[in-house]
């Protein structure tokens, strides 16, 4: 089956300290946060490498360089990306990818593992916001579509959520992963726009309270971005692929 081309796809082939340039529509380059993120060998999920992100790195693509990355309003957006997720030194949400910044009103999207929130824990999550702010009434932003299944240690699973500007829908291993209320999340809302001074696209961390934190700690074998909303066959075919 024909696939929409993304707006970027990362494969991380290049060598720890070259900046990872995506291929798709736009050729954008994430660069190191934290020291060289280092290249594994022969471990990739979408190739021949991966990256292995420690505790308190990231990579970081600034807002000016991505517009195409800057999806708000009413508009459909996916994020999928190929994890081997590792042991943290504490229990904390993990950031995989998106624009959102917990610091002021500048939070877009993201998709995160281990959200907390709504008696979660270890599952995919698809984080939107409205308003870039904590939702009324509590200290961070509750509007999440979150699924039901552990993502395991220690194992390459792909991880994914989309929004097509009514529901928010999450994915584990190419397939739906349903929870009742909350995958699919009905969100019949326009994701913020903030405009230039909004949050840059980062992947393992997203800036809060003052600094980088939410950190991804394991592989990463590839991440992609789309303006469009996949449905769940073309994730099973994504998955089957072993592609992102």
């Amino acid at each position: 089956m024909a696939l929409p081309e993304p707006i970027c796809r990362w494969l991380f082939q290049e060598e720890a300290g070259a900046p990872r340039v995506s291929e798709g529509r736009h050729a954008y380059a994430l660069r190191e946060q934290g020291g060289p993120i280092a290249r594994v060998e022969h471990d990739g999920a979408c190739g021949a490498h991966s990256v292995e992100l420690k505790e308190g790195q990231w990579f970081n693509l600034p807002r000016a360089e991505c517009p195409a990355l800057n999806r708000h309003g009413r508009v459909p957006v996916s994020v999928v990306a190929w994890v081997k997720r590792a042991p943290k030194s504490f229990k904390q949400c993990q950031a995989v990818a998106g624009m959102w910044n917990e610091t002021g009103e500048t939070r877009q999207y993201c998709l995160f593992l281990d959200l907390t929130i709504w008696d979660s824990a270890d599952s995919v999550c698809g984080h939107v916001s409205a308003t870039g702010k904590p939702s009324p009434g509590y200290e961070y932003c509750m509007e999440a579509g979150i699924g039901a299944k552990p993502v395991t240690l220690g194992e390459w699973q792909q991880v994914a959520f989309t929004f097509d500007g009514d529901w928010v829908r999450v994915y584990l291993d190419g397939k739906l992963d349903y929870r009742p209320g909350l995958s699919p999340y009905y969100w019949p809302h326009a994701i913020n726009a903030v405009g230039e001074r909004g949050s840059d696209f980062t992947v393992g961390a997203v800036f809060r309270w003052g600094e980088m934190g939410n950190f991804f700690v394991g592989g990463l074998g590839g991440l992609a971005v789309y303006d469009v909303a996949l449905g769940e066959t073309e994730i099973t075919a994504l998955h089957a692929a072993r592609s992102c």
